[in-house]
């Protein structure tokens, strides 16, 4: 017999030894743990002190034992997931993916192309998750599904993009309890983890911005802000969609990354067609911000008795603030104008291979045939993943490729007028100088083609530059420290 079952089964056996023994030589009062009589016999004495030790062995082992059985028939209801019905069966303990068998090859690429991870990171994954993906079924209908089931048929939607269809046959599930695994698994990830694309701390901050000044000489920057649109498709009306009746819009997710391309704060469910800028003063980070809330250091940069404080650098379709730095327009050849462009054109790529890291995942790469409210889950989720991966140092869905086109099709051009604030003009200028003297040394960014840059054309030296700018970022992608704590 399995050793799982026989545990319960000894339980029980001592359970009823220990009450045959309480009936034989029972206590005179039992609710009382000391003996109280001024005078009683040795006997009487042995039987008194011996109720309270029969008493806790018999709770803890009814207790035991009762949490045995619960235990080993969740185990083993959970095991009928693909046939897999046999309750003798020793799986490896530290594995999780015997049960996806059925399902997906353990090879390594079949497993990055269905769930967009490693073998190691899906069962790290299970095993954090899998407390809160077993506590909740849908309603009258319980899942026989374990939850790296669960989980598996959650990233598969994710990963691929796949219908419910396809995925109900694959997992051998209904299109219903598919729906809800991946309805689950986005309201955990959004739910249980958002911390983990929260704002960073002040002293998180620092290293943030440590990093960016290595890599362009640019002081106290905090992030590169920037916004992506994915498609979605909605029944016109209250049908299902199709071709003759879907309404094919877009929906808006602004972005903040570190100099990894790790995120650093997302904000979605904006509609696709407004405007950077308005998408920005409609978020709860541009409210924090200009209340101190965020970017509030009480320490800023002194450089030549101006005092640059904490800021996030982005397009020419922002404004420029004193928090919110965006590039020159037109300036000339050789000036320190120019250096800040080309350090801002840097630190784009990061968040260009964030928003194309999002999109390695099949859910974001298409029309997302959801509600509003499931896409913006779906975002969020994968948005999430993206930093786990980071961390487990698995680029199994990251972006090394940026084709050349979109990089050079980013406005950079800066607005001008009522758009600018004068101090930030101010800092912008100072900046600049920095910029100049130590966006491009050999040292920093150790290849010796760099120094040629300046002998390239303008519009496409970052080109040039992305395929050796991946050596200097995947040494420090994954020093950043992760929040882990809400």
């Amino acid at each position: 017999m399995n050793s799982r079952a026989l545990a319960p089964l000894i339980s029980s056996l001592i359970s009823q030894l220990l009450v045959l023994i309480f009936l034989l030589f029972p206590a005179p009062n039992p609710l009382t743990i000391t003996n109280s009589a001024p005078f009683s016999s040795p006997l009487r004495d042995f039987q008194e002190s011996l109720f309270p030790l029969l008493h806790h062995f018999l709770s803890t082992s009814g207790v035991a034992a009762t949490l045995c059985f619960l235990s080993f028939s969740r185990k083993r209801k959970r095991a009928r997931f693909q046939g897999l019905d046999d309750p003798d069966n020793e799986e490896d303990p530290g594995s999780r993916l015997g049960r996806l068998g059925s399902v997906v090859s353990r090879n390594p690429e079949s497993f990055k192309q269905f769930f967009r991870m490693k073998t190691s990171t899906f069962e790290w994954l299970c095993g954090l998750l899998e407390p809160l993906l077993e506590c909740r079924d849908p309603v009258d209908s319980p899942l026989n599904l374990p939850a790296e089931a669960r989980l598996g048929i959650g990233l598969f939607r994710l990963a691929t993009g796949a219908d419910y269809p396809e995925i109900s046959g694959r997992f051998g599930v209904s299109e219903a309890d598919a729906k809800f695994c991946v309805k689950h698994l986005c309201r955990v990830l959004c739910t249980n983890y958002r911390f983990w694309v929260g704002f960073p701390s002040p002293t998180e901050l620092e290293s943030v911005s440590a990093r960016f000044e290595t890599l362009t000489g640019l002081p106290n920057c905090c992030g590169v802000i920037s916004c992506t649109r994915f498609n979605i498709e909605r029944a016109n009306g209250s049908g299902s969609i199709t071709q003759n009746n879907a309404e094919h819009e877009s929906i808006a997710a602004q972005i903040v990354v570190d100099s990894s391309s790790r995120i650093l704060s997302v904000i979605a469910g904006f509609r696709g067609n407004k405007s950077n800028i308005q998408i920005l003063k409609s978020s709860t980070l541009y409210k924090d911000i200009e209340k101190g809330i965020l970017l509030n250091s009480s320490r800023p940069d002194k450089m030549n008795e101006v005092a640059v404080p904490q800021y996030l650098v982005g397009s020419g379709e922002y404004n420029l603030l004193r928090w919110l730095l965006v590039p020159f327009l037109d300036p000339e050849e050789g000036s320190v104008e120019e250096n800040f462009n080309n350090a801002y054109r840097l630190m784009l790529v990061s968040s260009l291979k964030a928003m194309a890291s999002l999109r390695n995942w099949g859910v974001l790469n298409r029309p997302m045939k959801m509600d509003y409210k499931s896409a913006v889950a779906c975002i969020g989720a994968c948005s999430i993943l993206h930093n786990m991966l980071i961390m487990r140092e698995d680029d199994s869905a990251f972006c090394y490729e940026l084709d050349d086109q979109v990089v050079d099709n980013q406005n950079i051009a800066s607005l001008g007028g009522d758009c600018v604030e004068q101090n930030a003009l101010v800092i912008r200028k100072v900046l600049a100088t920095r910029a100049k003297r130590f966006s491009f040394e050999p040292a920093i960014v150790q290849s010796a083609d760099i120094v040629l840059l300046d002998e390239i054309r303008p519009e496409r030296w970052l080109s040039h530059y992305i395929k050796r700018l991946d050596d200097f970022t995947t040494s420090t992608r994954y020093i950043a420290d992760i929040p882990i704590d809400s």
